[in-house]
């Protein structure tokens, strides 16, 4: 079945591949496990590929509360339980990079290792200070400004189809679902979005990471957090949020390259 019930939240998947190496594809905010489809054929040849419909989110069912990284990791355990998954790699863009997170910190038995898309934690200096202003303008117009704030996840390099493509994505999502995950991923107590939050809490990942930047100063912030010996930071200059889907085959080439590395 390509749904899943889940403690009041019904969740869309698909589950494709065999394989030892599990992986569990994770997408960002206002998109869904379309953002994959350029990954899971290659990727399922030789594993099985989980990827899901976060809450609120594509094909799952929208909460009226309780839209957030924490829960949608929460979700993610429960449904690794429920596919009788008891490993995982967990790869996750943007607000994915949130969630694999939460889940190798409180769930380390289950990830094995993370990939980490250009995640959306860790940010520093003006871009950390312009979040609350753009929390309170979300309280009124969360759709119109998530299109705005859209705008900075492409550059000249980003296919027009790519752009228009999120855009739709943007517009299908719930407004109180893009609000309350941008909240929690920039402006609560504990919001890993910034970076006096992110540095303790990552550090906690034991598991080996791998990371994905388009900024160097980011790529390296986080080269200082990474305990396991086999992780390894990949920057991507020029390339945009969204590098794993304008740059595809690269992306699964270095992916598939160090999860190798990882058995050898």
């Amino acid at each position: 079945m390509a749904f899943t019930e889940l403690d009041g939240v019904r969740l869309f998947h698909t589950d494709d591949g065999t394989g030892d190496t599990t992986l569990l594809l994770v997408h960002g905010l206002g998109s869904d496990s379309h953002e994959w489809v350029h990954h899971i054929p290659a990727l399922a040849e030789h594993h099985r590929v989980i990827a899901a419909d976060m809450r609120g989110h594509g094909y799952s069912s929208a909460p009226e509360t309780g839209n957030t990284p924490r829960a949608m990791a929460g979700d993610m355990a429960r449904l690794c339980a429920e596919l009788g998954v008891g490993s995982c790699v967990a790869i996750g863009h943007s607000m994915g990079g949130q969630i694999v997170s939460h889940l190798a910190v409180e769930h380390p038995s289950l990830v094995s290792a993370v990939v980490a898309v250009d995640p959306g934690y860790g940010f520093a200096g003006p871009v950390a200070d312009a979040f609350p202003a753009m929390i309170q303008r979300m309280r009124e117009d969360a759709v119109g400004v998530s299109l705005a704030n859209d705008r900075w996840t492409a550059n000249r390099a980003t296919p027009a189809w790519l752009r228009e493509w999120h855009r739709r994505r943007i517009l299908g999502t719930a407004p109180h679902v893009l609000l309350q995950a941008f909240e929690a991923m920039f402006g609560g107590p504990d919001a890993l979005g910034v970076r006096h939050n992110s540095d303790a809490y990552l550090a906690r990942r034991e598991c080996p990471v791998l990371s994905f930047w388009f900024d160097p100063d980011q790529a390296a912030w986080e080269a200082g957090l990474l305990k396991d010996p086999r992780s390894k930071v990949v920057t991507w200059e020029g390339s945009s949020h969204r590098l794993h889907e304008e740059r595809p085959a690269e992306f699964l080439l270095v992916v598939t390259n160090w999860l190798r590395s990882l058995s050898s």
